[in-house]
């Protein structure tokens, strides 16, 4: 069970809960993690809402735990550089749970987000830096969940998806031209 510090224990938020088809679904357990400056980058409470969001709107209704760590340039090429052989930051690295079959667990596995690389994307994108974390975060969980972009058709699915999930949070859709 979450402790309090994972959730907002507001009466208001407790009593829509139990009117909503969502009440049965615990909340996400989101670890962030920042190995770079917090100046300007969202609050653990903003990860964890933008997490709640990607998993309903992808209709994921088990526990679901994982972890977000932000990280400056350097560390987000090195690992960019080892788990994919680029040799550049990029904005989103995603590491689903590599479980063994059969065992349960919330575990979906780790997002690695780089705050310099999203400040930049947002500017060139004309976006709020805020909602491109957002968008990147919601990204990052339904890579965890299995969605992938390497054909037209899935791109496509997961874009509508991720499109639909941002409206939800009053976010525009990121593809459209700025």
């Amino acid at each position: 069970m979450p402790t309090p510090s994972n959730r907002d224990d507001s009466p208001r938020r407790h009593a829509s809960a139990l009117s909503s088809p969502e009440s049965r679904v615990p909340s996400p357990v989101v670890h962030p993690s920042y190995a770079t400056s917090r100046r300007n980058v969202p609050s653990p409470a903003s990860f964890r809402r933008w997490t709640e969001a990607a998993l309903r709107g992808a209709r994921h209704r088990k526990a679901a735990e994982l972890s977000i760590r932000i990280v400056g340039a350097r560390e987000g090429r090195a690992i960019n550089h080892h788990y994919r052989g680029s040799d550049h930051a990029t904005n989103v690295l995603s590491f689903p749970a590599d479980l063994p079959r059969g065992i349960p667990s919330p575990l979906l596995g780790d997002l690695v987000i780089c705050a310099p690389v999203v400040v930049r994307e947002a500017r060139a994108q004309r976006k709020p830096p805020r909602d491109h974390y957002a968008h990147l975060t919601v990204h990052g969980v339904l890579h965890l969940l299995g969605f992938d972009h390497r054909n037209a058709t899935d791109a496509e699915r997961m874009e509508a998806l991720e499109t639909r999930i941002l409206a939800t949070l009053g976010i525009p859709d990121p593809y459209l031209p700025a």
